[in-house]
């Protein structure tokens, strides 16, 4: 890109066709760290010394499975190392029987579990959970949006809001809000994320589209609003939103009737009910993949690195 005027012009909505297994994928949906205008970008120089280091190792292991992205493995293959997808982790987590292991988690917060409780008073599929991730941050008028969004919506809510939300400003919401969701809607700073996307009162889940939590509602069946922020986020979103048919993506402002639209139809739409029907397909693929496949891809890469490391 040659100037910073890309990045505003339209010129990101271009179409790129000659990516083998993502075709129709567009400039906006690549990792933000790809889509920078300066070639000393940190991060770029970063993934470019990863790459560089990928192709030296003796396997590459993705926390995934095949089917999720079986053409974008093939074509990776071909250029890299054997790559082996032993995954979701998320649902192979479960089938830990050591309480030690169990106790090391996913997160990298202090999660309040209260939230599970407010989830049982709740009827099933009646609330959409609301979490940007450990990083994501948002401006206080986004912030504003986010909240009359959701409670103009008329759904239930979970919203996580950790306290370092909103750039250079603690979270803070309007008291005519807290007022107004008091008996729908319920705040918290942290949850246990992967036990509230199963929990049965879940019935779609606002992200910002990082790996884990797009594959933990994929391990859940939980349909997604997706709105990406940085790095790899806009290429997730793409692929739950164009290839597997489980999101929606709010793009350019993110305005309180917009975030309103798209709650009320994931929830209650005809596109929400399909998305649910697909999430569910994958939620299923996703348990047939760690049902023994997963283990078997494990240890074909361990005796592969082993004769690697022989030879």
């Amino acid at each position: 890109m040659e100037d910073a005027s890309y990045l505003t012009n339209g010129y990101l909505e271009t179409i790129i066709d000659w990516i083998p297994s993502m075709k129709g994928i567009r400039l906006k949906d690549f990792p933000s760290f790809i889509r920078t205008t300066d070639p000393n970008d940190f991060m770029l120089k970063v993934i470019i010394s990863e790459f560089e280091k990928a192709k030296k190792a003796s396997a590459i292991i993705l926390n995934s499975f095949d089917e999720l992205k079986h053409d974008v493995i093939d074509a990776l293959s071909s250029i890299l190392p054997p790559i082996y997808s032993v995954g979701p982790l998320p649902i192979l987590q479960n089938h830990i029987q050591d309480n030690d292991l169990k106790l090391l988690g996913l997160n990298l917060w202090k999660e309040e579990s209260e939230c599970l409780q407010w989830l049982d008073t709740k009827e099933h599929k009646s609330v959409v959970y609301v979490n940007f991730g450990s990083f994501t941050v948002m401006t206080p008028n986004q912030m504003i949006e986010f909240s009359w969004g959701l409670a103009n919506s008329n759904q239930n809510f979970l919203w996580i809001i950790r306290s370092d939300l909103v750039i250079g400003d603690l979270a803070v919401l309007p008291p005519e809000f807290v007022e107004e969701i008091k008996d729908r809607g319920l705040l918290a700073r942290w949850c246990p994320q992967e036990k509230v996307l199963a929990h049965p009162a879940i019935g779609g889940f606002l992200t910002h589209c990082g790996w884990n939590s797009t594959l933990e509602s994929i391990s859940a069946g939980v349909p997604m609003i997706c709105w990406p922020f940085f790095a790899d986020q806009q290429t997730n979103c793409w692929f739950c939103c164009s290839q597997w048919g489980i999101g929606m993506e709010i793009e350019n402002d993110a305005t309180r009737n917009k975030i309103e639209s798209f709650v009320r139809e994931l929830m209650n739409g005809e596109r929400g009910k399909e998305m649910k029907n697909n999430a569910l397909d994958w939620k299923k693929k996703a348990a047939e993949a760690t049902a023994g496949a997963a283990y078997v891809i494990l240890e074909k890469m361990i005796n592969q690195v082993l004769l690697t490391q022989k030879n």
